[in-house]
């Protein structure tokens, strides 16, 4: 009598527990996924929108100061992320608490799934009009929105694989759109005497810069966590952002600001490079929509707790792909804004709990005895949220910084004021537990 062998589900990902050592990779793999990651058609259709509103000095300072604070800032993430072996939710778990991390989930899987709707529909739009196929953008933006998620179901090694794939060929199209616009208006000191068609402040503009990925930054830690080290980590996160925005970006701002169309696809259509763009824009949206499902997968498990991603994938992709098709490419330029002004409080805070928490002895999170909100730091993410939205209402400062600066700060403050209540907002530990400990 032959007996049946249950087949168990087994989380590679380490989807929510610690990664183990020898689970640990060095850092090419990762800064191949990061960079491939960055490598956005978002970004660069952000430059875009830019080109249009800033003369060429004034957007290489935006972009430099934006790109520097959001690299810096993925940076410091990586550099926790690989200390703890956890990625941004489960971090958000101890800084929050078991339900609290939960509206994590919603906000940095829910705008994992927008990014994912978005670039489809961009996949649908250039592919439609390459190729004159604009009557059937709905069937081709479904089968392209389908195919790049089922990698995402492959998990880290599907990432990799596509990110080698599709850096080379992204960075040539990042370098034809540059030497197009400069041979289009007669050389560089030509770019730089182009004026602008709209106005835009440079409080704003930084924080499109920065909106452009703040999502995505704040869950690098997804894959920096397999980093050997959190000084691997560190330097990979920061140079994979900020090499790779740069490129995009400056790319899409060059050609906005030649062209004076702030949208990308147009663009490329003014270029005369549609067609062949398209075969690289196929790997590069590929690569990003990839590691953008994986994100939304990672939390779902989390929201449900279950160590399968997979089947919040699968909703997540077909989410996605409705959203897709019924218009999400329209109110791009408003969602940066607001990425840019109420994620950056939330990478902060986590940044901050680390720091004044957790930093001497961060207990492993099977041992942990989560509260279910840990009301100090929620108040503190609110505040520092709201802060982040008044100072863009009154143009206070740079309210992406702000909102990181008062993410960190507050948890400091809220801590000290429930220490003088005499209110005990910590985690509990049933025993004494092993302390998460990577070398540096």
């Amino acid at each position: 009598m032959s007996q049946k062998v249950s087949k168990e589900y087994v989380d590679v990902d380490y989807t929510l527990t610690h990664v183990p050592k020898n689970a640990r990779k060095g850092w090419v793999p990762i800064f191949a996924v990061l960079l491939g990651f960055t490598f956005i058609v978002t970004t660069m259709a952000a430059g875009a929108n830019l080109g249009t509103s800033m003369p060429l000095g004034d957007l290489i300072t935006v972009l430099l100061i934006g790109n520097l604070i959001l690299s810096t800032y993925v940076g410091v993430l990586c550099w926790i992320s690989a200390k703890t072996g956890l990625n941004t939710i489960l971090l958000a778990r101890y800084t929050l608490g078991k339900f609290g991390s939960k509206w994590t989930s919603i906000i940095l899987g829910g705008t994992q799934v927008f990014w994912y709707a978005f670039q489809a529909a961009y996949m649908g739009k250039v592919f439609t009009a390459a190729l004159g196929w604009e009557a059937y953008f709905v069937p081709v933006t479904i089968f392209w929105s389908l195919f790049m998620g089922a990698f995402a179901i492959w998990g880290t090694k599907g990432m990799e694989i596509v990110a080698y794939l599709s850096i080379p060929p992204f960075l040539f199209l990042a370098y034809k759109i540059p030497q197009i616009s400069i041979e289009t208006v007669g050389g560089v000191r030509e770019l730089f005497a182009i004026e602008p068609t709209t106005t835009i402040t440079f409080a704003a503009a930084i924080t499109i810069i920065i909106g452009a990925f703040i999502s995505g930054g704040t869950q690098a830690p997804n894959w920096a966590r397999f980093a050997k080290t959190p000084k691997t980590a560190f330097s990979v996160g920061f140079l994979a952002f900020l090499i790779g925005n740069v490129v995009m970006a400056i790319s899409g701002m060059l050609g906005g600001l030649v062209m004076q169309e702030d949208d990308m696809v147009n663009v490329l259509l003014q270029m005369g490079i549609i067609v062949w763009a398209m075969f690289i824009l196929i790997f590069n949206i590929w690569t990003t929509n990839t590691t953008a499902a994986y994100s939304f997968g990672v939390a779902g498990a989390e929201f449900f707790n279950k160590p399968n991603k997979v089947p919040f994938v699968i909703g997540g992709l077909i989410i996605a792909t409705i959203m897709a098709v019924t218009g999400i490419y329209e109110v791009f330029i408003s969602f940066l804004t607001f990425l840019g002004i109420f994620v950056p409080s939330l990478g902060g805070l986590i940044i901050g709990d680390y720091l004044f928490n957790w930093r001497k002895s961060m207990p492993r999170i099977e041992e942990m005895k989560f509260k279910i909100v840990r009301s100090s730091n929620l108040i503190a993410y609110v505040l520092a949220t709201l802060g982040a939205y008044l100072t863009s209402v009154f143009e206070i400062g740079l309210p992406p910084l702000n909102g990181i600066l008062l993410g960190i700060g507050l948890v400091y403050v809220m801590k000290n004021i429930y220490k003088l209540l005499g209110i005990d907002d910590r985690h509990q530990t049933p025993r004494e537990t092993e302390v998460v400990e990577i070398s540096s």
